[in-house]
């Protein structure tokens, strides 16, 4: 597990020396995963704690479902859901490293003044809130870019690439740059599976991720029970644990650094073979 300080100078998960995994809490009633959802203290403690007995590296929290077409929640629910969770998982596990799922500066702040330093995960990459980056420059955090079109209500509505790798090169060319220039020194990528690209376009992303790597910046992704896996296979979320693996396999192939899951235990396992196979290559 890694040691987590409040410098994130010394935060060694922007060199990692294998890939992390990270793992998804839901402060929230409607994630589209259900198992991911965690809304009482008790649901909460549980998942916590297994997610560190199975080894997990980074725990991510959310509390604004973002799956397409997912209801809008306010600022105030969306804070009231995070900080008594983080609360919990503050007093469970101290030192464990936090990302926050969240597009809002104001969350961000918020969290950051009663729980000091964590990781922002931010869906919008800056697009639905002009603050967030300055908030994020300010506060020195590091900050997870994804890419998305439009919002949670809208992104599924028919997206349209005249040339998907292209775009998002473009895009986290730009992003990149503007944060680089206000002071933004750890930035994670995120291509956004199945935020605003339909089941062909995933896996085209899926197909062309080395592309990334020329970034020179850590990447994340995020496939874990998701559609572009379980409507392939005409499956349910619950069912797509071993097609979850199977993508999970090909990222760390082509050079993902962090993978985002529901399931902590298949992915640890997933990475230490990987790494095994790397080493006997060497």
């Amino acid at each position: 597990m890694l040691t987590y300080t409040s410098s994130y100078e010394n935060f060694k998960m922007f060199k990692p020396k294998r890939p992390l995994v990270m793992g998804i809490i839901n402060f929230t009633p409607d994630s589209f995963y259900a198992q991911s959802r965690a809304v009482t203290e008790i649901q909460i403690s549980e998942k916590i704690e297994k997610m560190i007995s199975e080894g997990v590296d980074i725990i991510d929290v959310g509390a604004y479902s973002s799956r397409p077409e997912a209801d809008d929640v306010s600022v105030d629910d969306e804070l009231g859901r995070l900080l008594q969770g983080l609360k919990i998982l503050k007093k469970i596990a101290p030192d464990i490293p936090v990302s926050i799922d969240t597009f809002r500066a104001k969350v961000v702040e918020t969290v950051f003044d009663k729980f000091g330093h964590f990781i922002v995960n931010d869906i919008s990459a800056g697009a639905l809130d002009d603050k967030m980056f300055n908030i994020v420059a300010k506060l020195q955090l590091p900050y997870i870019a994804m890419h998305m079109k439009g919002n949670p209500q809208t992104m599924q509505n028919n997206p349209v690439y005249g040339n998907l790798i292209k775009e998002l090169t473009t895009y986290f060319t730009e992003k990149i740059k503007h944060l680089h220039d206000i002071g933004v020194k750890n930035i994670i990528i995120d291509p956004g599976f199945g935020f605003a690209k339909t089941t062909e376009q995933n896996y085209n992303l899926l197909a062309n991720l080395k592309d990334f790597k020329n970034f020179g910046l850590p990447l994340l992704v995020g496939f874990s029970r998701k559609s572009m896996l379980y409507k392939l296979l005409n499956a349910t979320p619950e069912e797509s644990l071993n097609a979850t693996t199977v993508v999970n396999t090909v990222a760390l192939i082509n050079g993902a650094d962090i993978l985002r899951v529901h399931d902590v235990r298949a992915a640890v396992e997933t990475v230490k073979i990987i790494e095994q196979l790397k080493n006997k290559n060497n």
